[in-house]
């Protein structure tokens, strides 16, 4: 979810994962296309995924969510849960943090106007909760200077997801 250029799908078609992309992106879902050409991307949103409800063994949204305000959050959860079937995965990394940055300038230097969301993964944990998954297992990762990410892996509870409307956040 939030495939970018497609580089983790074709990691996990690699291990034999039936996996494909999704991304909001037309240019970043033709890059993916051209990169690996033999797997599926489509041009698509997580905050109105179109998948049909528990299609999916697993999701992996792999940074992506950190372009989604915390007010968005619990209904992208939700989505995610109706999504994936009872007892899939879904496997979340993101930046830690607090508030929002505007980024200007991407990987190599190219110009771009995209808000950053940093979160704690205690709080990305009680999202998850809130709309019906089980956090399995977290990770902090970091270097000397500060934390990186962190990764989250959660299961799905049976039953129907709740719709949960995040705070906004202060910054």
């Amino acid at each position: 979810m939030g495939c970018g250029s497609g580089r983790i799908a074709a990691h996990l078609r690699g291990l034999g994962v039936d996996a494909f992309g999704i991304d909001l992106s037309p240019g970043m879902i033709e890059t993916a296309r051209s990169e690996y050409p033999g797997l599926r991307f489509e041009v698509g949103s997580m905050t109105e995924l179109d998948v049909a409800e528990a299609s999916l063994a697993g999701l992996v949204a792999w940074y992506s969510l950190i372009h989604i305000p915390d007010h968005a959050m619990g209904p992208v959860l939700a989505h995610f849960h109706r999504a994936v079937r009872p007892g899939g995965l879904v496997l979340l990394a993101f930046h830690v943090g607090d508030g929002s940055r505007l980024k200007t300038r991407g990987y190599g230097g190219q110009p771009m106007n995209v808000h950053v969301h940093r979160r704690q993964p205690a709080q990305v944990a009680a999202w998850l909760d809130d709309v019906g998954f089980t956090v399995e297992a977290q990770t902090t990762l970091s270097s000397a200077e500060s934390p990186l990410g962190a990764i989250i892996s959660a299961r799905r509870r049976p039953g129907i997801a709740r719709t949960v409307v995040a705070p906004s956040s202060s910054a």
